[in-house]
């Protein structure tokens, strides 16, 4: 199982290629769903990592696809320029889901 990463910069796509992580780079609404869907279709990729600015972009059509299909998981991660969440959300997020706070 691998990951793959689809991004809005080059700069995010070659930190994850660094990483072992293979991707594309895509700019536009039909450029990114093509591409989510080519991933979709590939047996092997697992985790699918979106930057946040694409997942806004296609948001309708990706909650379609999570509805459908079991995998891969679908990720949002911040891209070189930082995320566009609160500086807690994650640990919000722990403390709302686990009832932990850290």
């Amino acid at each position: 199982m691998k990951m793959y990463v689809i991004s809005d910069n080059i700069d995010t796509q070659t930190g994850m290629r660094l990483a072992g992580v293979e991707g594309v780079v895509v700019h536009e609404h039909d450029e990114t769903v093509e591409a989510l869907h080519r991933a979709i279709a590939d047996g092997d990729i697992a985790i699918i990592l979106i930057t946040e600015k694409l997942a806004k972009l296609v948001s309708r059509e990706m909650d379609a696809l999570k509805l459908t299909y079991e995998r891969p998981l679908m990720v949002e991660i911040p891209d070189r320029h930082g995320t566009g969440r609160t500086p807690d959300s994650i640990t919000k997020y722990v403390r709302e889901a686990i009832g932990l706070k850290i």
